[in-house]
């Protein structure tokens, strides 16, 4: 018997973790699932990062992936039109990409027909939902960087580009009004505190170590979170399901929401999302597939977890984590020259045996660790009211694992006559992405260029309302609708392997989304390159690599590095607990 179609209140949305390229089966999973809920199909689909938008042979030299991992995956259908995304499907930017082509959308735009792409920090809205994402994974000794990569790309380029920066997270901490859901791919910082984490250690034993010494998360999305305050916040990046709850500061009196607010109607505290953490029950709603696809996400803290952890799958590949490998461990801010890596030996040196305080004793001052700069503590604005986020994890597209849920976002307004929901632009956000434009405009692959340092809240808050006013007057409610602009840009895949001399030479190619964003807001594409200086950047390759030394026994190609030369292995088998961003992990 067919499940019965419902028709409910609120958006249908569908989330999934880590991408890896495998859209295919993430989309026939999606079908699958609302076969079994009743529903005709979702609203949204959203993918935690990761997605691999690889459109060709060249792309897959930029991907920051051991060379004998690297596959073409399905993406490349989809950016070709030999297949249509079947859903509306927006994703972040995760530390496995095509960085070349997401960097020609740095403010967000389509990658494929129905495929969007949220940039390197965004705010959308989706009939009477407002979601906000930041892309990349964390790394503090990259974090107050401008975006100094461009093609073409060096070794070290390719691991950098998708470290988030502070002047991307300076504007999110500009929002004024209530935001719906949050998307990063990696976790922020101390969610796994908020959860069942004795569950979560048993399962991923060897996240503990850096959970406890606070190495584990984003400090950045930590940062993100605790001001936007999103009623829902989705990662993935650990490649498990994990639910936490978040409460937020002090309880204070609900307040009128502003206009830019969204218009969810229901009380914060409640945990209304199907699918979802149940506060009052503990435990998670789910779509059980019958075709071994699991979507359960049940974190009832009762529930013993199994004793021995699991086997392995088979088909997985382990895969080198942190950017920080081949024996380099980064140096923060104050605890040495800035940026430079010192060499760890892993060979134990017999010695007398110190307890820690003693040892930190017996160290002269100048060896004391001071915590890395982050961004100031920011307290949200009176038109942020909820007080309690839900946030969840998500796996990767694989049988026996949990990667997928299906939620029902309850909202105040009827969503049946506005469907088929588009993507909207936030005015909010348009304004604070013209500010910052005009005041802070980024710089592109420029390895000697300074961030400016950030003004006070007020400041902003006053430049802001500025362009606020202009953004009202300039831009009609029509053009909000994102505009279905898609092009191709690149040549399509042409079934070549990436491995032969004629893939490593990799050429950028402007993108017209991007000048359609800066004409419509009318400010500078900073993005913008002609066709010479575009030749003479390929002509002149990659700028020397600081780390190449240690990258030269690696031997791997990579994308941009102008002649295709050295492809290989990387021949590293460990996997690092990922210091300053999530713990080993095994990927596609």
């Amino acid at each position: 018997m067919e499940p019965e179609l419902k028709e409910e209140q609120g958006v249908r949305l569908a989330v999934e973790g880590c991408g890896h390229g495998t859209l295919h089966a993430i989309f026939a999973s999606v079908a699958e699932s609302c076969k079994h809920k009743g529903w005709p199909g979702v609203d949204l689909l959203i993918i935690g990062g990761d997605f691999q938008s690889v459109r060709n042979a060249y792309d897959l030299n930029c991907v920051s992936m051991p060379a004998k991992y690297r596959a073409m995956c399905d993406f490349h259908e989809y950016y070709s039109g030999q297949r249509t995304a079947p859903y509306l499907t927006i994703f972040v930017g995760g530390n496995h990409e095509a960085s070349n082509y997401l960097f020609e959308l740095y403010y967000g735009g389509w990658v494929a027909p129905n495929i969007y792409y949220m940039g390197a920090a965004n705010v959308l809205r989706l009939g009477p939902i407002r979601i906000a994402g930041v892309s990349g994974i964390w790394k503090g000794y990259n974090y107050r960087k401008p975006h100094h990569e461009r093609l073409p790309y060096n070794e070290s380029d390719i691991k950098s580009t998708y470290h988030i920066r502070e002047l991307d997270v300076r504007k999110m901490l500009q929002i004024q009004t209530q935001v719906d859901i949050g998307i990063s791919h990696d976790w922020p910082k101390g969610i796994e505190w908020k959860g069942d984490w004795k569950r979560l250690f048993r399962f991923k034993k060897h996240l503990e170590d850096d959970a406890r010494d606070g190495q584990l998360g984003s400090v950045a999305a930590k940062d993100i979170l605790g001001y936007v305050r999103p009623r829902y916040w989705f990662s993935a990046h650990l490649h498990c399901k994990y639910a936490a709850v978040v409460s937020h500061g002090e309880d204070k009196a609900p307040q009128k929401t502003l206009p830019d607010a969204s218009r969810f109607g229901h009380d914060a505290n409640e945990l209304d999302m199907d699918g979802v953490y149940d506060t009052a029950n503990g435990f998670l709603h789910s779509v059980k597939n019958e075709d071994e696809i699991y979507l359960d996400m049940e974190a009832n803290p009762n529930t013993a977890a199994p004793e021995v952890a699991p086997v392995p799958n088979a088909d997985e590949i382990d895969l080198e984590l942190e950017d920080d490998a081949n024996d380099l461990a980064p140096v923060a801010p104050g605890q040495g020259l800035d940026n430079i890596a010192v060499p760890v030996n892993p060979v134990a040196i017999d010695g007398p045996t110190l307890t820690a305080d003693e040892a930190k004793a017996a160290l002269p001052e100048a060896f004391t660790k001071r915590p890395l700069p982050v961004q100031n503590s920011v307290e949200p604005p009176p038109g942020i009211t909820n007080r309690v986020t839900n946030f969840l994890a998500l796996d990767k597209c694989l049988p026996d694992k949990h990667f997928l849920q299906l939620s029902l976002v309850p909202t105040a307004e009827e969503t049946e006559p506005m469907r088929p929901l588009k993507l909207n632009y936030d005015r909010e956000w348009l304004a604070i992405s013209r500010a910052f434009s005009l005041i802070e405009p980024p710089v592109f692959g420029d390895p000697d260029a300074k961030v400016l340092p950030a003004r006070s809240q007020a400041e902003y808050r006053h430049l802001v309302e500025e362009q606020r006013r202009w953004v009202d007057e300039n831009i009609a409610e029509k053009a909000l609708v994102i505009p279905e602009n898609f092009e191709v840009t690149a040549p399509i895949y042409d079934g070549g392997n990436w491995n032969l001399p004629q893939y490593g030479t990799v050429e950028e190619f402007p993108n017209p989304q991007t000048a359609h964003f800066c004409d419509m807001l009318q400010m500078p594409n900073a993005l913008e390159i002609d066709d010479e200086e575009r030749a003479t950047r390929l002509a002149a390759g990659p700028r020397p690599d600081p780390d190449a030394e240690r990258f030269a026994a690696s031997k791997r190609g990579r994308g941009g590095f102008g002649h295709g030369r050295g492809r290989g292995d990387r021949g590293r088998g460990r996997g690092g607990r990922g210091r300053g961003s999530r713990g080993r992990f095994t990927a596609r």
